[in-house]
Parts: structure tokens; sequence; C-alpha cells
């Protein structure tokens, strides 16, 4: 072999590499179709979805301070007891710019009548607090005004939050009271 021949050779393995890697899968038209079909199905369901998750929150917007958006449980045992209290501290919060207080609560036991006590405490031990009757075995969402609770006269500084379940308000002597979620709203 002469150098020419050695030459032709490797251009011959060099050109039909180089056409091999230049050549294109081609892919079958009817799934490059239905790809595109099912990608725009896909896009208008999120838009749609996104859409009206969207127009539902400035339909149900509220300004709201969250105090606890964990679950706290409330297990009671009137035994011993004659009460049973969930108190969160405030720290001297100034909620005179608010006008309600939410929160959701759940009866493990919807078939015992159940009423909560909800308690609020200035710095100035200014006391004031409305009962929540008939409490329902599913989470149900309570709003209550602070127009409701007559003896604060200063919300500049309250320094507490607590619910209670009173014993002579329960008919069962024991059960566990969820509360989730609490708020102060606009």
């Amino acid at each position: 072999m002469d150098k020419k021949d050695i030459y032709e050779h490797l251009a011959n393995i060099y050109l039909d590499a180089s056409s091999k890697k230049k050549k294109k899968s081609k892919i079958d038209p009817k799934i490059s179709r239905n790809i595109f079909i099912v990608s725009i199905f896909i896009l208008l369901g999120l838009g749609t979805t996104l859409f009206s998750n969207f127009s539902r929150s400035k339909l149900n917007s509220e300004v709201a301070l969250v105090l606890q958006n964990d679950a706290s449980k409330i297990n009671f045992n009137f035994n011993p007891a004659k009460k049973e209290i969930y108190t969160i501290n405030l720290n001297k919060l100034n909620l005179s710019r608010f006008n309600q207080l939410g929160f959701a609560a759940r009866n493990m036991q919807p078939n015992k009548n159940l009423s909560m006590r909800v308690e609020f405490v200035n710095s100035f031990k200014e006391r004031s607090e409305v009962y929540v009757k008939d409490i329902p075995g599913k989470w149900s969402d309570f709003r209550i005004n602070l127009s409701k609770f007559k003896n604060i006269h200063n919300w500049s500084e309250i320094t507490e939050l607590s619910f209670s379940v009173e014993e002579w308000n329960a008919t069962a002597k024991d059960g566990i009271l969820y509360i989730d979620n609490v708020r102060l709203l606009r």
C-alpha cells in the first residue's frame, strides 16, 4: 500500500463516520402530532387550574395575622379536673386594627355536644370571653367579631388568647378537641 491508498482509506473511514453522525433519525409524524396535542391539553388544563385558583384566591382574600397555623389538641378528661385550657401568648400584641378572630375547630366525638370558651386578656387584666357552641365532628371554620368581647376596652396590648373546654359545657366527661389556623382578620 502506498500513501495514496492509505489516505483514501482513511478518508473513506472518516467520511463514512461523519456522514453517519449527520444522519438524523426520523420521528413518525403521527407520534409528533400526538405529543403536540397531548401537550396542548396539558397546558390548557394547567392554565385553567391556575386561573381558577387565582380567581378564588382573589375573591376570598383576607388580610390576616396568623397566630398559630398548626393544629393543637385539647385532650380533656374531667375526672380530676374541671377545665382544660390551650393558651397562646400574644406578648402585648396590638389588635386594635383587627375586626375578627378566625379559627378552625373539630370535635372528635361528634355525637357528644361540646362548647368551647374563647377568652382574650389584655395587659390591664381586662378579660372577656365568648362561647362557641356545638362544635361538629368535621373541621369547621369559626369567626367571632372582636366587638363581642364586651369587657375588653383596650385592644392595644393583648397578652393572651385562650381556648378552654369546661366540664359544665360538655356532655362527655372526656374527649379531644382540635384547634387550627388561629388568625386575626381585618
